[in-house]
């Protein structure tokens, strides 16, 4: 059965069919205030991006994709836990068919309309599928979508 963003095939089913999925480093989580500690000695975020980097915009009807010029640090993440700078390798969108859910992560029980995905990889590796495999080689911004009928601009 294929995975979705729905009640009956969105993150809290995809364990059933794809066992990685589950665990403490994995794919949903849920995030509970009581739960979470501030740590001052993280550093500010800081992101750059150069929207004339995107080679590429594809809409599949199960999300929408950027990917973006990546061969030097064009657009970068750094901050906060990261030892060094991370270039934006692609962008993409997550939705369900309600406003009431479509995101994949939780925050206090509440599941948002989507959610957006910036995915960085550490320029130290030799590209980003050597990144991939490491524990200090990707870095995902993770960001909740909410449907409003106010502007907001």
């Amino acid at each position: 059965y294929p995975w979705g963003y729905d009640s009956d095939n969105g993150p809290d089913q995809w364990h059933k069919n794809y066992p990685f999925a589950k665990g403490r480093h994995q794919s949903p989580i849920e995030i509970n205030n009581k739960d979470v500690h501030y740590d001052s000695s993280l550093l500010p975020w800081f992101a750059s991006y150069d929207p004339g980097a995107a080679k590429t915009i594809l809409n599949n009807g199960k999300t929408c994709r950027v990917v973006f010029d990546d061969s030097f640090d064009r657009s970068v993440l750094r901050g906060g836990p990261l030892p060094g700078v991370y270039r934006l390798r692609q962008l993409h969108f997550h939705w369900g068919s309600s406003d009431d859910h479509g995101s994949e992560h939780v925050v206090n029980g509440v599941r948002y309309a989507g959610e957006l995905h910036l995915l960085h990889w550490n320029p130290k590796y030799s590209n980003y599928l050597d990144a991939k495999r490491r524990t200090d080689g990707i870095a995902v911004l993770a960001i909740f979508l909410q449907v409003s009928r106010a502007c907001n601009p």
